[in-house]
């Protein structure tokens, strides 16, 4: 546990365009934008033992966007599951990790993910099999990636089964890879997710004391709970904050050199 999740998320944006920009590789902006909502996940609300990592008693975390996988390693490896230095790694030939999380690549990492639209099915799944026991399972979602199929029929199945032991975080930063979410999701988030016997919370996705409190009253719901975090893609770096180029941008050695102060 860490006691400043604020600069634990401060922490993993300049680790994740430390990546980037060592890599020459993209996806910056969606790791960016979840940066704050990981640090207050591993410093303040999963029941993990970096230690032992495989605990059956701990609580599980999926990362369904996988792309933002630069996040979740960086969050990782300062929560203490492996050393900093495995980050050296990151997209390189011969390196430790990939674009997309890989189970077994590195404790901590519970699924494969990547291809949109799968993690939280398996999310609903270990929460079904998990319902009888303290552990909990919290899966972390995009708003774009809600145009999947397969997330519409894990909800539902999730709010039929009243599973009160699954928390979603959806991070609502308004873009994907080619355009503005609600170009092809015009639809109400809250409105949908409600419809599915969810229940739904909205919280400022950078605000990491409404973010914990988001969290506890989760932990007292009688069903599944999704959070909507309204984030800034590509958020630490002014230049793409707020833009569809944030998607696939690669970190320049000014940004690095700007999250080092």
């Amino acid at each position: 546990m860490w006691s400043n999740s604020k600069d634990r998320g401060a922490q993993i944006r300049r680790l994740v365009v430390e990546m980037s920009h060592r890599s020459h590789s993209g996806e910056t902006g969606s790791s960016l934008s979840i940066s704050d909502l990981l640090a207050v996940l591993y410093g303040k609300i999963l029941r993990v033992n970096p230690k032992k990592p495989n605990d059956s008693t701990r609580d599980r975390f999926i990362l369904s966007k996988g792309h933002g996988a630069a996040a979740l390693y960086a969050a990782l490896a300062l929560r203490g599951f492996f050393s900093q230095k495995l980050l050296l790694g990151y997209r390189v030939n011969n390196g430790t990790f990939h674009l997309h999380p890989s189970k077994g690549t590195a404790p901590g990492i519970e699924v494969s993910t990547g291809a949109l639209g799968h993690g939280l099915s398996i999310g609903v799944g270990m929460a079904y099999a998990l319902k009888d026991t303290k552990s909990k399972v919290y899966v972390l979602i995009g708003d774009g990636e809600c145009n999947e199929g397969s997330i519409w029929e894990a909800a539902l199945s999730a709010g039929t089964l009243h599973l009160p032991n699954i928390v979603v975080i959806i991070d609502d930063n308004k873009f994907q890879g080619f355009g503005p979410t609600t170009k092809t999701n015009p639809f109400d988030l809250a409105s949908q997710w409600k419809s599915f016997g969810w229940s739904v919370l909205r919280v400022d996705g950078h605000n990491t004391k409404a973010i914990e409190k988001a969290f506890g009253t989760a932990a007292k719901a009688k069903k599944p709970t999704v959070i909507i975090a309204d984030t800034v893609s590509g958020k630490g770096i002014p230049a793409i904050e707020r833009t569809l180029g944030a998607h696939y941008y690669i970190a320049k050695a000014e940004d690095v050199a700007a999250l080092k102060k």
